[in-house]
């Protein structure tokens, strides 16, 4: 069970990170058109789509990366949680 856990939390972090690169790679010209770029875009974008639906950009400025990554924070703080609660 031990395992289970680290791997989610692993698995939680890893995916973190590949949203802030993600994220950063909007602020350079055509690096999501380069093959790490479509490949984090293919892992990232299904879901960040879903907060994109609930918050709407603020002019220029898109938070729903933000709010992405806090729910996905809020889940491992949870799953930690839980990993304490069981044992």
């Amino acid at each position: 069970m031990d395992l289970l856990f680290v791997i989610l939390q692993n698995v939680i972090k890893y995916y973190s990170y590949a949203l802030i690169i993600f994220i950063l790679m909007s602020w350079l010209p055509n690096a999501r058109e380069t093959s790490i770029g479509t490949f984090l875009a293919r892992i990232c974008e299904p879901y960040l789509e879903q907060f994109r639906k609930i918050i709407p950009p603020l002019g220029m400025i898109d938070i729903s990366p933000i709010v992405a990554l806090f729910v996905l924070q809020l889940a491992n703080g949870g799953l930690y949680q839980l990993y304490r609660w069981i044992a």
